[in-house]
């Protein structure tokens, strides 16, 4: 074969290696992206169902009376519904990669509102969060109730099924926040227990009384 008939050959394969070459970056860029999950939006649950989901940690006839905050946005908080006896729900789990929802009285609100408002600031551990707010607590700009009790369901997400609006295997936890308790001030002990009453960050503003359900430190850190 001469030389000259070669060369048109060489010189489209060289162009063909080099077209290839340019391709592969992107061909690869391409096949991880389809090959990467995709990130799922949150999907807002209908109002009637975010505050039928956030009242069951309270009692039945307590339920239809409590303020239910909820989300009409995946980023805002905000009232769903009214109520009228003190109580208030957080439908929490609408926007948490688990089921989380709480009801605690409204003496117990701009305690919950600062730890949420600090959060939503970047301010995550716990000890900072808890720092903020006990020199704002101890400074009056911060109020706290002389008690208050506070009701919440922590599970799995797949332990909730909403078109029954009923959790399986998650046993609700009951405290009673007594700010600045000790065991000597109201004589019960502060050792864990898992059957009666015991007392949880004895002498600080978030004091409280476990009196039903499981806990540790991490679910209560929350509040």
């Amino acid at each position: 074969m001469r030389f000259s008939s070669i060369r048109p050959f060489a010189v489209a394969l060289v162009a063909l290696v080099a077209l290839v070459a340019l391709l592969l970056p992107v061909l690869a860029q391409a096949q991880a992206t389809a090959a990467a999950p995709a990130t799922a939006p949150t999907v807002i649950p209908p109002a009637a169902e975010q505050i039928a989901a956030a009242v069951l940690p309270l009692s039945a006839e307590l339920r239809d009376g409590a303020t239910v905050m909820g989300y009409k946005t995946k980023d805002k908080l905000e009232v769903l519904r009214e109520g009228k006896n003190g109580m208030i729900c957080l439908a929490l789990y609408v926007t948490r990669p688990d089921f989380h929802v709480a009801c605690y009285h409204k003496g117990l609100e701009p305690f919950m509102a600062r730890g949420r408002e600090l959060r939503a600031q970047g301010v995550t551990a716990l000890e900072k969060v808890d720092s903020a707010r006990f020199a704002e607590i101890k400074s009056g700009q911060l109020k706290m109730p002389a008690q208050g009790a506070l009701f919440s369901m922590t599970g799995k997400k797949e332990q909730y099924d909403a078109k029954t609006n009923k959790v399986t295997g998650i046993a609700p936890l009951g405290v009673v926040y007594v700010p600045f308790a000790t065991p000597e001030s109201i004589g019960i002990t502060a050792t864990p227990a898992m059957s009666g009453p015991f007392l949880m960050f004895p002498g600080t503003p978030k004091a409280h009384i476990m009196i039903m359900g499981k806990t540790s430190m991490l679910v209560m850190s929350r509040w």
